[in-house]
């Protein structure tokens, strides 16, 4: 055999070791996280919160308990997280959102929101509407607008 040949025998295997290891630590992930999902939907209560503030910071800077800081992943603390100030009844208190709902929270008005913990996991608006994520009327990028374009084409998005 060829020394190519070898070498490429060597990074096939190699690829193949990887793919295997990646395949069980990625199921492993996905029960962890199966299990704190249902933990967070056995818990949760619905409550009507007042928005005061809402930012995207990171975790040391987010005013949250130190309890919660000390419990996140070391890799986790330097990322951003979305986090509404809200005021719960007399308390003001500080609260982590869910990525998928924090756009379309409105500042200054009433939600319902479910809650389990501190962290917010659905809102509606205060009569039960749903709520909409509002347009910032920012001008689209080139990269944007030819991704749209292509979704439309591909039948992905519906056509506006």
């Amino acid at each position: 055999m060829s020394k190519v040949t070898i070498v490429l025998l060597i990074i096939l295997a190699i690829l193949l070791i990887a793919m295997v290891v990646l395949y069980f630590v990625g199921k492993r992930l996905q029960a962890r996280q199966e299990e704190q999902t249902a933990q967070i939907e056995a818990s949760k209560q619905r409550i009507d919160l007042l928005v005061i503030d809402k930012k995207r910071m990171k975790l040391k800077e987010s005013g949250l308990p130190q309890q919660v800081i000390d419990g996140t992943p070391w890799y986790a603390r330097r990322g951003k997280v979305p986090v509404v100030r809200v005021k719960a009844g007399p308390q003001v208190l500080n609260m982590v959102c869910d990525d998928a709902i924090f756009d379309a929270i409105p500042v200054k008005q009433k939600i319902r929101a479910e809650v389990s913990g501190i962290y917010i996991v659905s809102a509606r608006g205060s009569k039960g509407q749903k709520l909409t994520v509002p347009d910032d009327g920012k001008k689209k990028g080139f990269w944007r607008r030819t991704l749209e374009k292509v979704q439309e084409k591909a039948g992905a998005k519906p056509v506006k």
